[in-house]
C-alpha cells in the first residue's frame, strides 16, 4: 500500500532548487556545515536552547492574520497541520509536513516548526546525525515565505532563530531582520554611531519580555562579540536591569558594566547612572574595576542637585556595599537638599531612604562627622514585609515555622512579623533571660533601645539593680528568593537588614531554606527548631522554669 503524501514516514523529494539569501551588493553560500555545527552544539550545551522551553506553545489567534490577508485561525487542515507540526519526531518530518502541504501552510506554522526544531534537539541528549540539506531547506522555506508574514509572526521566527543559534550574518537571520525593518517606518540614520545589528541582537534579547530568561553564556558571548561602539546606554541599562530583575551575579557581565560606567563617566547622568548601578547593590557585588568608586563620586558631586531621587538610590546602592562616600552623605542631609524634596512627588519615598541611610552612618559610620537626618523628617524603613514575600508567601516557610514555634513554645512567648525601631520588620522575635529560659512576650519590652549608644547606658542601669536584661533573638528566614541565582551570596537587602539587626544588638538566628525544604512534616520541623534553639542554650516549657 503507498502511503499518502505527506505521512510521517514517506520520503520527500528534493527541491530542484533553493533560494538563495544575499545581502545587499554581496552574494553568500553557507559554509560546510555551519548550520549543523551551531545546531548540533546543544548535544555538549543543552542549556544553550533552554528558553525555547520556556516559550508557550504558538496559538493560531495570537498571531492575528497573515501580511496577504488569510486568517491563521480556523478549523480543519490549518489546525491540523499545526497539531502535526508539534508531534513531529525529526526536522525532516517538520520540513515534509511544511513543504508538502503548501494549501494548508499558513504564517502561524512557521514559528511552530522552529519552536518544535529546538525541543527536539533539547529533548535529545545526543541528537542522530541530520543531513546538512534539510536544515538549509527549512532555512529557505521561511525566508521563501516570510514576505507574507505580519508584523509579530516575524518578531516570534527572530528571536527564535536567535535562540537556536542561527548566524547573525546567516541568510535566515538576514531575510527576517530585512523584513521586520521594512515594516518600520524610515528613520533617520545617527550621526553618532552606525547601526550594526551585532548590538541590536543583545538589545532584542534583552528587551523581549519572553526572553527574560535568556541564557547567561549567549549574554556573555553577545556582549564579548560586540564592538565598543556598539554598548550604547540604552543597551547597558537593559543588561543591568536583566541582571537585576533574575538575581544573576555573573561577574563578567557585572564588571563590563562597572568598566562602561567608568570609560563613558562624562556622558552619563545621574538617572542613568542609577539604573548602572542597582545591579551591584542588590547582587551584593563589589566590582574590581579600580575607578569604580571614585567615578560614582565624582559623578555624585557633579549631579547631585540635578535629581535628587535618583541621587539618593545611588547611595542606597552604595549603601547595600558598606562604601557611603561621606561628601555625598553630607549634601543629602544638608537642610537646603532636604527643604528641596519636601512637597515633591518623590518625598516620601525619598524620606524613607534618607532615613535608612542615617541607620547605617548611625551605625557603621562612627567617624562621620557631618550632618544627620533631623527627626522630624525620619519615617519607618521597612515597616512590613518586603513586596518579594508578600508576592511569594504562599512559597514561604514562614507559616510553617509559625506553627512549629506555636507547639513548641506557645503563641505567648513569641512574635511574628513585628517591626523594630528604626523600621525592620523581623520574622519571628523572642525574649530570653540570661540565663537561657526564654520569656513571655507580653512581660517584656520586644525592643531594644535605638539609637544603639543608648544601649550600653540601659546595660549600666540593668547591672546596678537586681533586674536581669533579656536578649532578643531574631530567627531570620532565608528563603531561595532572598539569595543570588547561584544560592550563596544573600541579596544585598537582606545583607544589609541582618547587619544592623545585628549591630542594634539583636540575636540572629539564620534558618537557611536548604535546611527548611529538608524537614518532611510538622514533627521533624519541631526537632529541628528545637535543636536551632538549644544550640543557643535556651530553655522552655517546665525545664526553662
Amino acid at each position: 500500500m503507498r502511503r499518502p503524501r505527506g505521512e510521517p514516514g514517506s520520503r520527500a523529494p528534493r527541491p530542484a532548487e533553493r533560494v538563495t539569501y544575499a545581502g545587499p551588493g554581496e552574494s553568500w553560500s553557507p559554509p560546510p556545515s555551519s548550520v549543523l555545527r551551531i545546531l548540533l552544539s546543544a548535544q555538549t550545551s543543552p542549556a544553550r536552547l533552554s528558553g525555547l522551553l520556556l516559550i508557550p506553545p504558538v496559538q493560531p489567534c495570537c498571531l492575528g492574520p497573515s501580511k496577504s490577508g488569510d486568517r491563521p485561525f480556523g478549523g480543519g487542515p490549518v489546525q491540523g497541520l499545526q497539531r502535526l507540526l508539534e508531534q513531529a519526531r525529526s526536522p525532516g518530518e517538520l520540513l515534509r509536513w511544511l513543504s508538502q502541504n503548501p494549501t494548508k501552510v499558513r504564517a502561524h506554522h512557521y514559528p511552530v516548526a522552529l519552536r518544535r526544531l529546538g525541543q527536539l534537539l533539547v529533548s535529545q541528549p545526543r541528537p542522530s546525525p541530520v543531513e546538512q540539506a534539510t536544515l538549509q531547506d527549512l532555512s529557505q522555506l521561511i525566508i521563501r515565505n516570510c514576505p507574507s508574514f505580519d508584523v509579530h509572526t516575524i518578531h516570534v521566527c527572530l528571536h527564535l532563530a536567535v535562540l537556536l543559534g542561527f548566524p547573525s550574518d546567516g541568510p535566515l537571520l538576514c531575510a527576517l531582520e530585512q523584513e521586520r525593518r521594512s515594516r518600520l517606518p524610515p528613520k533617520p540614520p545617527s550621526p553618532h554611531r552606525p547601526a550594526i545589528y551585532g548590538g541590536q541582537r543583545l538589545e532584542v534579547a534583552l528587551s523581549c519580555p519572553r526572553f527574560l530568561q535568556y541564557p547567561r553564556q549567549h549574554l556573555i558571548r553577545s556582549l564579548a562579540e560586540a564592538r565598543p561602539e556598539e554598548l550604547t546606554p540604552h543597551v547597558m541599562v537593559l543588561l543591568a536591569q536583566h541582571l537585576a530583575r533574575h538575581r544573576l551575579r555573573e561577574p563578567q557581565l557585572l564588571e563590563a558594566i562597572a568598566h562602561f560606567l567608568v570609560v563613558q563617566e562624562a556622558q552619563l547622568n545621574s538617572k542613568v547612572v542609577q539604573k548602572l548601578v542597582l545591579p551591584f547593590g542588590r547582587l551584593n557585588y563589589m566590582p574590581l574595576e579600580q575607578q569604580f568608586m571614585p567615578c560614582l563620586e565624582r559623578i555624585l558631586a557633579r549631579e547631585a542637585g540635578v535629581a535628587p531621587l535618583a541621587t539618593v538610590n545611588i547611595l542606597m546602592s552604595l549603601c547595600q556595599l558598606q562604601c557611603l562616600p561621606f561628601r555625598a552623605l553630607q549634601f543629602v542631609f544638608s537642610p537646603s537638599f532636604i527643604n528641596h524634596i519636601n512637597g515633591t512627588p518623590p518625598s516620601l519615598i525619598v524620606r524613607r531612604y534618607l532615613s535608612l541611610l542615617d541607620t547605617a552612618v548611625e551605625l557603621e559610620l562612627p567617624g562621620y562627622q557631618g550632618p544627620r537626618l533631623p527627626q522630624r523628617q525620619r519615617v519607618p524603613i521597612f515597616p512590613q514585609p518586603l513586596i518579594t514575600d508578600r508576592a511569594r508567601c504562599k512559597y514561604s516557610h514562614k507559616d510553617m515555622v509559625a506553627e512549629g514555634l506555636r507547639q513548641l513554645l506557645g503563641e505567648e512567648n513569641y512574635r511574628q512579623n513585628l517591626t523594630v525601631p528604626p523600621g525592620y520588620c523581623t520574622d519571628f522575635l523572642l525574649c530570653v533571660s540570661s540565663s537561657g529560659a526564654v520569656l513571655p512576650m507580653r512581660t517584656q519590652d520586644p525592643f531594644l533601645p535605638y539609637p544603639p549608644r543608648s544601649c550600653q547606658q540601659d546595660q549600666a542601669n540593668f547591672n546596678s539593680t537586681t533586674q536581669d536584661p533579656a536578649q532578643r533573638v531574631v530567627l531570620m528566614l532565608r528563603e531561595r528568593w532572598h539569595f543570588c541565582r547561584d544560592g550563596r551570596v544573600l541579596l544585598g537587602s537582606r545583607a544589609l537588614r541582618e547587619r544592623h539587626l545585628g549591630l542594634m544588638g539583636y540575636q540572629l538566628l539564620p534558618l537557611p531554606f536548604e535546611e527548611l525544604e529538608s524537614q518532611r512534616g510538622l514533627p521533624q520541623l519541631k526537632s529541628y527548631l528545637r535543636q536551632k534553639l538549644q544550640a543557643l542554650g535556651l530553655r522552655w516549657g517546665p525545664e526553662g522554669g
